[in-house]
């Protein structure tokens, strides 16, 4: 164990899928982001991500001296699609850190590595590299604060902010109003536990493109034509009632995500024939996610999903679920 370690030289966090529940975007705003007003909730669908701080006196230093990382890896679900170097948002994540405790004072730093293992579809608009960033950002803190002291929530949340804006809310997860970028979040009452069919597809779709085909569909007079209300799901979620949900459900960004994959009417259809109460696409999709009304029935609509062949295939999952988590030690102050 390197100087200053205290007990922690390696973390272990799961890092869980996000969906919208609500996803209302508004007009462009000039530093390029989309104002958002949204419903944010966890799904137990996870990437399991390890953070390991090796003493250097043992351990060969990062090629380039900028940076505290020494290497990153990824295995699982669409691990080819993932960047193993400097471009990875967990990457970025442990440097921000870094650069936090250097700030503070602390001069002499461990050196990092980094292992992920997919569970969340890569490209597939459920955030999972907004989650892996998120870890990586708690299991750095939690390997450098017998360094330099613990970081509070409030600079914890800042990183995250840097990374992207969907970090915030995978830090903290559960079920959330997401305004601004969809960082500014609230809180929201969750009653009961709803269950979901999460349908994959074997390609991806870029968030950035799908963001322009949707400002391309507003110039052309065919966006959404009332502003998003998050009281309609507010109410439906403190109901815990998987019907009333099932009809407050909405995602502005269906409509472009479904103009550039049009096989995603397929998979919606076939979701909804198969029994589910309500199906729509995941944030900037591909991903379709399908709301059912018990596990027994998640469970068939999954299995009907994949036996139509109009996705690579279909998983349940259930939310709320928390943000970050450790699996091989509590997270200091967490």
């Amino acid at each position: 164990m390197f100087p200053g370690a205290g007990r922690f030289s390696v973390v272990e966090l799961d890092a869980h899928a996000k969906i919208n529940l609500l996803l209302g975007v508004g007009a462009a705003r000039s530093d390029g982001y989309h104002e958002l007003n949204s419903v944010f909730q966890t799904l137990d669908l996870s990437d399991r991500v390890r953070v390991t701080a090796h003493d250097p006196r043992d351990h060969p230093a990062p090629a380039d001296p900028a940076t505290a990382v020494h290497s990153l890896s990824v295995t699982g679900l669409g691990a080819r699609h993932v960047p193993t170097d400097s471009t990875n948002l967990a990457w970025k994540a442990i440097d921000l850190v870094v650069a936090e405790y250097r700030r503070r004072g602390v001069t002499s730093f461990p050196v990092f590595e980094v292992s992920i293992v997919k569970g969340i579809p890569t490209a597939g608009g459920m955030a999972g590299g907004s989650a892996d960033a998120a870890a990586a950002v708690a299991g750095a803190e939690a390997l450098l604060r017998d360094r330099g002291g613990p970081l509070d929530e409030a600079t914890v949340l800042r990183i995250c902010l840097e990374l992207g804006s969907d970090v915030p809310f995978s830090y903290l997860g559960k079920t959330r109003l997401g305004t601004g970028r969809g960082e500014k979040l609230t809180p929201m009452l969750c009653r009961g536990t709803y269950h979901w069919v999460v349908a994959l597809q074997r390609t991806g779709l870029s968030t950035p493109e799908v963001f322009a085909r949707f400002d391309q569909l507003v110039a052309e007079g065919r966006g959404p034509s009332t502003p998003a209300d998050p009281q309609g799901v507010a109410r439906a979620l403190a109901s815990g009632d998987p019907l009333q949900l099932a009809g407050v459900l909405r995602n502005d960004l269906s409509a472009a995500a479904l103009s550039l994959m049009p096989k995603l009417h397929s998979t919606l259809a076939a979701g909804t024939r198969a029994g589910a109460v309500a199906g729509m696409v995941s944030g900037s999709g591909p991903t379709c996610v399908f709301l059912c009304r018990n596990a027994q029935q998640a469970e068939d609509v999954a299995e009907e999903i994949i036996d139509s062949g109009k996705a690579s295939t279909a998983v349940t999952a259930t939310g709320p679920a928390p943000g970050v988590i450790a699996v091989n030690s509590p997270l200091p102050g967490r």
